[in-house]
């Protein structure tokens, strides 16, 4: 069992910049690959970025150049960073792991979830 723990959302205005924590409890944070999505009001959800265990990326082409996300195998702990935060960024943004990242950007699933965090981007 793998735990993920969001934090760091909140209100912003546009054109702003938030980061998203998840920390991540259980077994061997390191195996996984971690992700973010998010899902909008009355939308469904969908795939926002996605870091391996070595440290490679994958974006959605909507955040691609404003989003990056990282991760601190030493804290288990990953990173989602948001510049030029726009209001349809609004959503209920969730950390994920899997064993594989292309259960994440392929299949739009994920073996385990975080509880979600709320970010708001105000016009």
């Amino acid at each position: 069992q793998v735990q993920l723990v969001e934090s760091g959302g909140g209100l912003v205005q546009a054109g702003g910049s938030l980061r998203l924590s998840c920390a991540a409890s259980g077994r061997t944070f390191s195996f996984y690959a971690m992700g973010w999505f998010r899902q909008a009001p009355g939308k469904e959800r969908e795939f926002v970025a996605a870091i391996s265990w070595s440290g490679s990326n994958t974006y959605a082409d909507s955040v691609k150049g404003r989003f990056t996300t990282s991760r601190d195998n030493a804290k288990n702990t990953v990173y989602l960073q948001m510049n030029s935060l726009k209001p349809e960024d609004t959503a209920v943004y969730y950390c994920a792991a899997s064993t594989r990242v292309a259960t994440m950007t392929q299949g739009g699933n994920a073996d385990y979830w975080g509880q979600g965090t709320q970010v708001t981007v105000s016009s």
